[in-house]
This record gives structure tokens, sequence and C-alpha cells, in this order.
């Protein structure tokens, strides 16, 4: 039996059925995983020769570049929305 109840009614106002979109976070780290497991899978075919140090320093290079967009972009969206009108 699993620790989590999900018999809680929804709280006034919410769709239960609507889910709160992706984290950019957990994208850019699922195709951070993605990338590498590509990379090892064309290495190990014997098509390229990879440097694993270069690789490596690549993708941390890019992910980090996507968390810092994905960062600016969700906190530019976040202070678009409406407010309640207070400080």
């Amino acid at each position: 039996m699993s620790s989590y109840d999900d018999s809680r009614p929804a709280a006034a106002g919410q769709d239960p059925e609507a889910g709160s979109p992706a984290r950019v976070g957990t994208v850019v780290w699922g195709l951070t995983v993605v990338a590498l497991a590509a990379l090892i899978i064309i290495s190990g075919l014997g098509i390229v020769a990879l440097n694993g140090t270069y690789v490596l320093i690549g993708l941390m290079i890019g992910a980090g570049a996507a968390l810092i967009v994905g960062g600016l972009v969700a906190a530019r969206r976040r202070d678009n929305t409406s407010t309640t009108g207070k400080s």
C-alpha cells in the first residue's frame, strides 16, 4: 500500500485533471540524460569516437545554459500574470 493518499478532494477552484506544467529543470535534465544515452550508443556502435571529458563538459554547459534561460523565461512569465492588487 502506498503512503500517497489521492482521496483528498480538490481545493476550490482547482481542476484535479489539469496538471501543473513541467518544470524547466526536469525537462532539461531529462533531455541531458537522453542525449548522453544517445551519445553512448553512437560511440558503442563505432560510428564516431568521442572523448568522454569533452562530451560531459559540452552537456553540462548546454544544460546549464538551458536551465538559466528556462528560469528567466519562467520568471518573466510569472511576472506577467495578473496580480491581486497587493504589492
